[in-house]
């Protein structure tokens, strides 16, 4: 059935007044909605009756450690539960072994099952950082997917056809360009489908790259007879340290869930003001008044740009440690890039005598190659032992040394 439930013009003002306010929190910074009537008709149920409703998130355990950009979506599920959402939070450990193929040129690797057990466990520990516990449900899709059998998984591929799968961008791309599609990576899209016929669900969502999977649950609940038809929220990629690419450990641009408070807190601030309001959007708990508060104080100048982004790294730091960790964190920033000190918490190596400074800073990770070490050098961005270098071809004695990339970048190399 279509999720065309229109606003009960008998609600009172107030209630009214409480789904219109539910609403906007659960809209925010969303990329798309599809069935948002239904939604309202959920949340009113939920005001009236106190009746709740299933929301789910499917996450595959592809690393063992969550960063911010994956919490966006555990934001949005948990304005859901406050407003009378159950939450599905769906951990994959069946499809990680196929490999979403969302948006890759090539076939997935994929993961063993030793690989997916332990990644899944570390999410446990993590997600309840943000999720209400009392209203969540860890679920594994493994389950009811071994239950489906062979007759089961023959029956679900009849349910859709390949040109429909063909719709999908990547897959559409790849064909025209005659690289290959393995037939497992369809099995992919059908089976995320699956998981919300098993799990009856009345809302999926998921990044924005994830939409044609969560539109093959909506077509799959129908194919399969449940009376109901979920409805679908995309919420945007979330850009990371660097401004453009999406937030990523392979680019290095993350802030980890896991992270000490004093690098979450340092990375926190050196985000770029207008990236600052999209994470805003994202990931604080304030409301949409308070942040366009903050917004028009920073446009009339009574706000500084700096004191908003504090406030932002405080609050994030303090949701994933503690007021104390984070207070704490801000005084160590403040004192090492507001003094130039060195951070009391930094990266120890070793290397071995006469290495060259470009090679040092490539195996540090402190520069993607050696040509950009070599600008960097140039730039003067290089400091050892708080004294600027500007030779590109320096190499080591032995001793122990204090490198310096840029402002926020550090490393105590030992050179034996």
């Amino acid at each position: 059935m279509d999720n065309q439930y229109k606003p009960d013009s008998n609600l009172d003002a107030t209630l009214r007044e409480k789904v219109q306010e539910a609403m906007a929190e659960i809209k925010r910074g969303c990329a798309e909605f599809i069935g948002e009537e239904y939604i309202a008709f959920l949340i009113a149920g939920y005001y009236q009756t106190q009746q709740r409703f299933i929301v789910k998130a499917g996450f595959d355990p592809t690393a063992p450690d969550l960063h911010l950009g994956h919490t966006v979506l555990i934001q949005k599920l948990a304005t859901f539960q406050r407003y009378g959402g159950d939450v599905k939070f769906l951990i994959g450990d069946f499809t990680a072994t196929i490999g979403d193929p969302s948006g890759k040129s090539e076939t997935r690797k994929q993961l063993s099952k030793e690989e997916v057990k332990k990644n899944a466990a570390t999410y446990q520990e993590q997600v309840f950082k943000i999720l209400n516990p009392n209203h969540t449900e860890v679920c594994f899709n493994s389950k009811w997917i071994h239950e489906l059998g062979v007759g089961g998984l023959v029956d679900l591929t009849s349910k859709f056809s390949v040109a429909r799968m063909l719709e999908r961008d990547d897959f559409e791309k790849r064909y025209q360009e005659n690289r290959p599609i393995s037939i497992i990576e369809f099995m992919y899209p059908l089976l995320q489908g699956y998981d919300s016929v098993a799990l009856k669900c009345d809302i999926e969502l998921g990044g924005n790259d994830q939409k044609f999977n969560l539109l093959v649950g909506r077509t799959l609940q129908r194919a399969y007879g449940l009376n109901k038809e979920q409805s679908v929220l995309t919420v945007p990629l979330l850009e990371g340290l660097d401004g453009v690419n999406k937030m990523s450990k392979s680019l290095g641009n993350y802030i980890g869930v896991t992270e000490k408070p004093n690098s979450m807190y340092a990375k926190m601030m050196s985000i770029s003001d207008e990236l600052m309001w999209k994470y805003y959007d994202l990931l604080s708990v304030k409301t949409l008044k308070e942040i366009a508060d903050l917004r028009a104080g920073v446009c009339d100048g009574s706000l500084h740009p700096k004191i908003v982004k504090e406030d932002l790294a405080l609050e994030i730091t303090t949701k994933y440690h503690t007021l104390d960790a984070a207070l704490c964190a801000k005084e160590e920033f403040d004192s090492v890039f507001g003094k130039d000190e060195i951070p009391s918490e930094i990266v120890e190596m070793e290397f071995e005598r006469g290495i060259w400074i470009c090679q040092l800073l490539k195996l540090a990770n402190l520069a993607p190659s050696t040509s950009q070490a070599r600008r960097d050098i140039k730039g003067g961005g290089l400091k050892i032992n708080k004294q600027k270098i500007i030779e590109e071809d320096y190499k080591f004695e032995s001793g122990e040394y204090i490198i310096q990339i840029g402002k926020r970048k550090f490393l105590r190399a030992i050179i034996k």
